[in-house]
C-alpha cells in the first residue's frame, strides 16, 4: 500500500446510538446515563457531549471579541503571557526585599506581597528597586490607600508614575464578608482613593472585585459567578453615585478568583466570567475594551492539606493547569506549606517553577484557549453562565450583594453547599488524598492553627475562612493527644487470603482518624480470639473475614466474646448476610464502603479519650 493511498484511508463513521450500544455492552447492561453524575454546582455530567449539546446555543468562534469567553486577546498567550505573581509572606520583613528581587531573578515577573503593618513601614526599600520595572499585582485590603500613597510617592519623585502598572486592589464586600468591618462608609473613603491613584498613577488599577473569601467557605462555582456579578454592580454603582464615571470605574477594575480542585468546572468557571461580564457590561453602553475582564487567579486554600502535605503540590500544579487554560492575567501558585503561613526557598522555587514549567515546557505560553469548541467544555461554560446569570438576578432581587450579605442570605446559601461537601468527605464519596483516603499515620504534619468559625462582627455574620480537610485534621489532632496511642484490633478470621481484603480496608478506614490497627494472626477458634484480645490489652476490635468465614463463625463468636470481656467493643468490616443477628450479638456496627468514615472515628475517639 502506498504512502497515498495509506493518507487516503479514513475511520467509518459510527453514530451516537452506536457508541451507547458499545457502551452499554460494556456497562454488562446498564444504561449510559448511569454514568452521568451531579455537580455541587448542580450540573449533571454526563459521560458524552456531542455538537448536538450545542445547538442554539451562541458561541464564540475567535479569541478576542465578543463575547470574550475565549479571552481577551486575539492571539492569546503569544502576545500577552500571564504574569508569574507568587506572592510573597509577610513574615520576615528584613528579607522580603532580597526574596522579591531573587524571585525576579528566577522567573517571577509580578510584584506580589501580603501588607501588614511592618510591611508598610518597609515598602519604600522593599520595592526600590523594581515598583517601575514590574507590574503589580497585590489584595492590599485596608492598606491600599497608604500603599498607593507610597508607591505615588516614590512615582513622583523617580518621575515615572506613568510606568507603574498593574493591580492595587481592595474589595471593601470581600473584606466585609471574610471579617465584617463596616461597609457603610467604606465607600466614601474609597472613591477618594481610587480617584487620586487614577489622577497620579494612570496606568494602575485599584477597583477590587475578590471572590476567594466565599470561596474558601465553600461555595461553589455558580456562586462564586453570580457574587462576583454582584460585587461588581455594587461597585459600578456605589462608586457612580460618589461621581466616578462608568468608564473610569471599568477601566480600574479587576477580578480575583481561587481555583479549585475540579479541573474542568474551574476552567469553564473563568471562560463563563468573562461571557458574562462582557453581557452584563454591555447593559452600560461601553466601549467594547472596557468590557474585557482582568483576571488574577490563586491555587485554592480551601483544597490544601495539614497530613501528607507533599500532595499539595499536585493539586497546586493540577489547579495551575486550569487557570491557565481558563485563560488569566495574573497567577498564584501555593507552596505545599502555604497553610502554615509561611514557605521556605525550596517551597517557594517549586510553587514559582510549576507555572515556569507549564509556560516554558509545556509551551502554553504559546496556544490560544486550548479548550475553545470543546463540546464539554463549551456546555459547562453555558451551563455556568445560566445558573450563575440567575443566582445574580436572585441576588439582585435582595437588593443586591451587600443586603443579601446583612441578611445572612447568602451565607446560608454558602454554607448548605459546604455542607454537603462536608457530607461527601465524610462518607468518603469525596476522597482528598492522605487525609481521608491513603492517610499515612506516619508524616510529618504542617504546623497549621484552624481557622475560626463564623462571627457576629459588625452588621453581619462573617464567612468563616476553612480547608475541606480540617474536621478529618481535628480528629488526627485528638489521636495525637492520647494518653495512649489510639489503636484498633482485628480479628482476622481464617487464611489471609479469606480475611486480607478487608483487614486492609479497615485499616485505610481508620487510618484518616489517627487511628493505627494491630493485627491478629488467622483467628480459628473462640480461644484464639480472647487470646489476641488478652494480648493487645485494647478496648476496641473489629472482625474481618470473608462471608464464608462469618457464617462459619456466626454470631455466636460475638456474643462469647461480649460476655467474656464486656467492657470491649466490637466492630465488624463488611456487610454480612445478617447483620441484625451480628448486631443482636453485640456488633456495635458493621462498617461498610458506605459507613461515615468521620463520625464513626469521632465516636470512636469518644470512647478512647474517656479510657
Amino acid at each position: 500500500m502506498s504512502m497515498n493511498e495509506m493518507k487516503s484511508i479514513a475511520f467509518p463513521p459510527v453514530s451516537t446510538d452506536e457508541w451507547k450500544q458499545k457502551a452499554e455492552e460494556s456497562l454488562k447492561g446498564k444504561s449510559v446515563e448511569s454514568l452521568s453524575r451531579s455537580t455541587y454546582e448542580d450540573i449533571k455530567l454526563k459521560p458524552l457531549y456531542t455538537k448536538e449539546d450545542l445547538e442554539n446555543k451562541v458561541v464564540s468562534e475567535i479569541p478576542g471579541f465578543e463575547d470574550y469567553r475565549r479571552g481577551m486577546n486575539p492571539l492569546g498567550y503569544a502576545t500577552n503571557e500571564w504574569k508569574v505573581a507568587q506572592t510573597i509572606p509577610a513574615g520576615n520583613v528584613e528579607e522580603m526585599k532580597e526574596l522579591l528581587i531573587t524571585s525576579f531573578q528566577k522567573g517571577q515577573t509580578a510584584i506580589s506581597f501580603e501588607l501588614s503593618e511592618k510591611v508598610l513601614l518597609e515598602i519604600p526599600n522593599i520595592i526600590a528597586d523594581v515598583f517601575a520595572a514590574y507590574p503589580f499585582s497585590v489584595n492590599a485590603k485596608h492598606y491600599q490607600a497608604d500603599l498607593l500613597t507610597l508607591v505615588q510617592q516614590m512615582a513622583e519623585e523617580s518621575g515615572k508614575t506613568e510606568e507603574v502598572s498593574g493591580f492595587i486592589g481592595l474589595d471593601p464586600v470581600a473584606v466585609a464578608a471574610e471579617s465584617g468591618s463596616d461597609i457603610d462608609t467604606a465607600y466614601d473613603q474609597w472613591v477618594k482613593t481610587i480617584s487620586y491613584s487614577a489622577d497620579k498613577l494612570p496606568n494602575l488599577k485599584t477597583i477590587l472585585v475578590d471572590t476567594t473569601p466565599y470561596h474558601n467557605g465553600g461555595a461553589n462555582a455558580v456562586q462564586e459567578l453570580a457574587i462576583s456579578l454582584a460585587t461588581g454592580v455594587e461597585h459600578i454603582e456605589r462608586l457612580s453615585e460618589r461621581g466616578l464615571s462608568i468608564d473610569a470605574i471599568l477601566d480600574k477594575m479587576v477580578f480575583k478568583f481561587a481555583i479549585g480542585s475540579n479541573f474542568f468546572m474551574e476552567m469553564a468557571k473563568l471562560r463563563a466570567a468573562r461571557l458574562l461580564w462582557s453581557k452584563l457590561t454591555e447593559a452600560y453602553a461601553v466601549a467594547p475594551q472596557l468590557r474585557k475582564l482582568v483576571i488574577s487567579a490563586e491555587t485554592s486554600q480551601f483544597t490544601k492539606t495539614k497530613y501528607d502535605p507533599y500532595v499539595n503540590l499536585l493539586r497546586a500544579g493540577n489547579e495551575a493547569f486550569a487557570a491557565i487554560l481558563g485563560g488569566i492575567q495574573y497567577l498564584h501558585v501555593s507552596p505545599f506549606n502555604e497553610p502554615e503561613g509561611k514557605a521556605n526557598a525550596f517551597s517557594d522555587r517549586i510553587a514559582r517553577n510549576t507555572q515556569l514549567v507549564l509556560k516554558e515546557e509545556a509551551h502554553l505560553k504559546n496556544v490560544v484557549d486550548p479548550a475553545g469548541g470543546s463540546w464539554y467544555i463549551e456546555s459547562l461554560t453555558n451551563e455556568l453562565a445560566e445558573k450563575a446569570w440567575a443566582l445574580f438576578l436572585d441576588i439582585d432581587a435582595k437588593g443586591g450583594v451587600v443586603s443579601a450579605l446583612r441578611s445572612n442570605w447568602l451565607q446560608e446559601q454558602i454554607k448548605a453547599v459546604n455542607e454537603k461537601r462536608q457530607k461527601d468527605i465524610f462518607t468518603r464519596k469525596q476522597s482528598i488524598i492522605g487525609t481521608n483516603i491513603y492517610a499515612n499515620l506516619a508524616e510529618e504534619p504542617l504546623q497549621v492553627e484552624q481557622n475560626s468559625a463564623a462571627k457576629q462582627d459588625g452588621s453581619f455574620l462573617t464567612i468563616p475562612q476553612n480547608r475541606l480537610a480540617q474536621p478529618y485534621e481535628a480528629l488526627r489532632g485528638r489521636a495525637e493527644q492520647l494518653k495512649n496511642e489510639a489503636k484498633l484490633g482485628l480479628l482476622c478470621l481464617g487464611e489471609l487470603k479469606q480475611h486480607k481484603a478487608r483487614a486492609d480496608f479497615i485499616t485505610g478506614f481508620v487510618a484518616p482518624g489517627g487511628v493505627k490497627t494491630v493485627k491478629s494472626d488467622g483467628v480459628d477458634s473462640l480461644e484464639a480470639a480472647a487470646a489476641f484480645v488478652d494480648g493487645t490489652q485494647l478496648s476496641h476490635f473489629c472482625l474481618c473475614g470473608s462471608n464464608d468465614q462469618y457464617n462459619e463463625f456466626g454470631p455466636e463468636l460475638v456474643a462469647k466474646l461480649k460476655t467474656q470481656y464486656p467492657t470491649a467493643t466490637f466492630y465488624l468490616a463488611g456487610a454480612p448476610e445478617n447483620e441484625a443477628e451480628w448486631q443482636n450479638a453485640g456488633i456495635s456496627q458493621v462498617i461498610t464502603v458506605k459507613s461515615n468514615c468521620y463520625q464513626t472515628l469521632a465516636q470512636l475517639l469518644d470512647e478512647l479519650e474517656v479510657e
